[in-house]
């Protein structure tokens, strides 16, 4: 899906990246979309959206030089915004179902990329 569009790229740690490949497998294999399967996708899409925005927001930051009163203002600025879509993020996966999960874990895997070699 994504591969057939313009699309913009953010690094994440290979951990992140193993554990994410391991729950998206574990969480399918199981197809129920259980607490259990809720609270690990929730941890998950967490762990990625702090990623995603250490990395849009404050990496630019960073490579800018931004004094600290900047970087707090901007930290500050991301804490908020990412406890807001907690909020969301665990409404919306308290109300998903198998087929929705499925869903779910396709997006992901469709998003998680080994990095290019050479």
């Amino acid at each position: 899906m994504l591969k057939q569009q313009s699309h913009i790229v953010a690094p994440i740690p290979d951990e992140l990246r193993t554990r994410a490949l391991y729950t998206v497998g574990e969480l399918r294999e199981r197809g129920k979309a259980d607490k259990e399967a809720i609270d690990k996708l929730f941890n998950l899409i967490v762990d990625m959206t702090e990623e995603g925005l250490d990395f849009f927001f404050l990496e630019p930051l960073r490579r800018l030089h931004a004094s600290n009163m900047m970087m707090g203002m901007a930290k500050m600025g991301i804490s908020s915004m990412l406890k807001g879509s907690k909020m969301v993020v665990h409404k919306v996966l308290k109300k998903l179902d198998d087929r929705s999960l499925a869903a779910i874990l396709d997006f992901i895997e469709g998003i998680i990329h080994e990095p290019e070699q050479g």
